[in-house]
């Protein structure tokens, strides 16, 4: 069985819209897959519709943004109920605050001396999705003040760069109950080698469930140091490709075998 449960579409900041993603994941005989859109769930009764009847599994996700003294961690949510009224009003006001976020952006950008129309910024939002850095590295590259969007990160919005906003949402201890309250579990989303050991036993006395181990560009020694403190600390694992369009690389390049998330798949009676 292959899986791969970090996927993101138009809903939030990929390029593809969640039918599409589903039919990228058949083509890539994919078995198991998650829409994680980034503050939103509004992408996956689309793809549970387009998953009906096919030979593939999508599991209901959502990729929470969180602030912990000002260090910006992602908590995913799988299993999620996705009518869930708490979890519709959070998505509700974090698209907004995230609409905020984008235009004290632009003002920095402005400052820095990159003009940006705010109108061609939401043209790349489009409608009903939750905005995200990325739209606006589209723009920036749209207007030729960088080619490629890594670039734009890499100049100006990654974090710790010129226009970088921080996304001040919930804390952590606040995704885990609301996931937990949709009826999901909670996993700390590619964390960083640097933040595991001080930062891990905290957010397990919140609730956390897991930690997302098995990714792209990580070596497998990497890999087993995150795996290794996750399971010290009691924790599910899982993994995926944190994909976003076949301008990033096509999907199924990156899959993770069933073997390693078997406790994970128990949670859905896989």
């Amino acid at each position: 069985m292959d899986l791969d449960l970090h996927l993101h579409s138009s809903a939030s900041d990929g390029s593809l819209d969640p039918e599409a993603v589903v039919e990228a994941a058949l083509q890539a005989r994919l078995d198991v897959i998650s829409l994680t859109d980034h503050d939103t769930v509004a992408g996956v009764p689309a793809a549970l519709s387009a998953a009906h009847g096919e030979n593939i599994t999508v599991i209901p996700g959502i990729e929470i943004s969180t602030s912990l003294d000002d260090v910006e961690l992602h908590i995913l949510g799988y299993f999620v109920d996705p009518t869930n009224a708490a979890l519709l009003a959070h998505t509700g006001k974090a698209s907004a605050r995230r609409e905020d976020r984008l235009r004290e952006m632009v003002v920095r950008l402005a400052d820095a001396g990159v003009e940006v129309p705010i109108e061609l910024v939401w043209e790349f939002v489009g409608r009903g999705a939750s905005p995200g850095r990325p739209h606006l590295a589209r723009a920036l590259v749209q207007i030729g003040a960088v080619d490629t969007v890594p670039e734009a990160f890499d100049r100006f919005i990654g974090n710790d760069h010129p226009a970088y906003v921080p996304t001040r949402l919930l804390d952590p201890e606040g995704a885990c109950h609301l996931i937990r309250e949709a009826g999901g579990v909670s996993v700390w989303a590619h964390p960083q080698d640097r933040q595991l050991e001080p930062l891990l036993p905290g957010l397990v006395e919140v609730g956390l469930d897991g930690v997302e181990v098995f990714r792209p560009w990580l070596s497998r020694d990497r890999m087993g140091r995150i795996e290794a403190a996750a399971r010290r600390h009691g924790l599910i694992v899982t993994g995926g490709s944190d994909w976003h369009g076949p301008e990033g690389g096509p999907l199924g390049e990156f899959r993770v075998h069933a073997g390693p998330v078997a406790e994970f798949l128990a949670i859905g009676g896989m």
